[in-house]
């Protein structure tokens, strides 16, 4: 009898074709995107086209040299341009979603934060929730969801990280449908702004300390963001 082999997963595509995939995303969903990729682009080469011209008039190989590296410098930032916007569309896509401040947390922060893309509280009826992080400014508590809703929660959660680590600053921040509201793909910056009072090292003490506060929860979570992974969205 022949032996039936096994279907074969389906190939992951190369990283040109998600670069690709990912530029048509993006500039269906920003229109802005691809202006300000040509800029992007563009400027070093005609930046590296000047100085060749009145840095080193005559000579040909420093006028190669500086053209080659003003091409090199635009693919460069043409890249960071397009992985910048892309991870905008994509935050924007989740906006609005249960989860979406911890698809942030866990993707965007930098290493000197302490945080997890669970909740730490939610609530059952209106699926709002509590996220913690903690960092050098401190323990930031931050609401997702109107702040109506969610301020009441929050301040339980401030009280217990009072109770625990009392000397430690606290900080909030709403993320939600409210006009003061952070919107959800500036909550990176946001939360890298604030006024810095703890070391590496009390980052580490002050989140191992609160640990005990968290609670697991069944609330499914999107994964986090990663703009050379997203898929463009199928035509209609």
């Amino acid at each position: 009898m022949a032996r039936t082999s096994a279907p074969k997963p389906p190939k992951e595509p190369g990283r040109m074709k998600q670069m690709w995939q990912v530029f048509q995303m993006t500039r269906r969903m920003d229109s802005l995107a691809v202006w300000i990729m040509l800029l992007a682009f563009l400027l070093p080469i005609l930046g590296s086209v000047l100085l060749a011209v009145f840095v080193t008039p005559g000579d040909v190989l420093a006028s190669i040299l500086w053209v080659t590296t003003g091409v090199l410098l635009g693919v460069l930032l043409t890249l960071i341009v397009l992985g910048r916007r892309a991870e905008r569309v994509a935050y924007r896509q989740i906006s609005g979603q249960p989860g979406a401040v911890g698809a942030v947390l866990k993707s965007s922060l930098r290493r000197a934060w302490q945080a997890s893309e669970m909740p730490i509280t939610v609530s059952p009826k209106t699926q709002d929730a509590v996220y913690r992080a903690v960092g050098k400014p401190g323990v930031v508590i931050i609401g997702e969801g109107p702040a109506s809703r969610t301020r009441r929660m929050m301040e339980d959660e401030r009280r217990n990280v009072n109770r625990i680590v009392p000397n430690v600053p606290v900080h909030f921040l709403h993320v939600g449908p409210d006009a003061d509201s952070v919107k959800l793909e500036n909550l990176a910056r946001t939360l890298n702004k604030l006024k810095r009072s703890l070391t590496k090292a009390e980052v580490f003490a002050v989140n191992n300390r609160l640990t005990s506060l968290s609670k697991s929860n069944p609330l499914p979570i999107p994964k986090g963001i990663d703009p050379l992974k997203a898929r463009a969205p199928k035509p209609r």
